[in-house]
């Protein structure tokens, strides 16, 4: 199969390490990549903030790119959610309509994408950490992905899975963060606080825009947590960290 990777923007500039663990793992599969370098941005933050105009202009270029891909893989359920949910309704009723919904048919998170589509769990990682599991609010509730990033973590040897005990947002949100800081940092407040129930040494997720919410709430209030994108994990390159 060929995929198209889109690379999320904030994954490009400030999680490079994420999108070389996907490129990895898919190229060990036998898979032939593409990597859609000469796009960045999805839209969302303007999308999010109301600026629907602003945003139109952005999805046309991603619509455009990846118009002749097979199958498009996104390693963060937020850009994922966007190119497949969102840009059918930023789109509706003008003439990019019909691209957006095609675009939407074959767009797949990194984790929906090995369990669902490849039907591939064992990638033969060893992990010896407990770890907990963030589900992004944009990975659940859009994408209705919870099933398929626990079915790879049960299948890394020596890694011990421990369930926070209640689903909420981290308080990321994006622009939201920017707009009411305060609640923002409340919120991950609450998160970290589940997270550190569990006594868990790393803080997962398929999303690095939440977790770079995260491990900057961590930094600053030094605890003794680490996050990591479940990709690393996959392809193996902090067995022993």
């Amino acid at each position: 199969m060929k995929i198209t990777l889109f690379v999320p923007c904030f994954v490009d500039a400030l999680h490079p390490q994420v999108a070389i663990a996907v490129v990895r793992i898919l190229e060990r599969l036998g898979h032939t990549l593409e990597v859609a370098e000469d796009l960045n941005c999805c839209g969302q933050p303007a999308f999010n903030s109301g600026c629907w105009a602003e945003a139109r202009p952005v999805a046309a270029r991603v619509l455009a790119r990846l118009a002749g891909a097979e199958v498009v893989v996104v390693p963060s359920g937020s850009c994922g959610a966007m190119l497949r949910r969102f840009y059918p309704e930023l789109l509706a009723g003008t003439a990019l309509e019909p691209a957006a919904r095609a675009l939407a048919a074959k767009v797949f998170e990194f984790a929906e994408f090995l369990v669902d589509r490849l039907g591939v769990t064992e990638l033969g990682a060893r992990f010896p950490h407990r770890v907990t599991y963030h589900d992004g609010c944009h990975s659940l509730r859009e994408m209705h992905i919870h099933r398929a990033p626990r079915a790879l973590l049960a299948r890394v040897r020596d890694l011990e899975l421990v369930e926070m005990p209640q689903v909420v947002c981290c308080g990321f949100g994006g622009t939201f963060a920017v707009k009411f800081p305060m609640i923002s940092t409340a919120m991950g407040e609450v998160k970290l606080a589940g997270a550190r129930a569990t006594g868990a040494e790393y803080l997962v997720s398929c999303d690095s825009s939440c977790l770079m919410h995260l491990q900057g709430l961590i930094d600053r209030q030094r605890l003794p947590l680490k996050t990591i994108h479940l990709a690393e994990i996959l392809a193996g390159d902090k067995a022993g960290g």
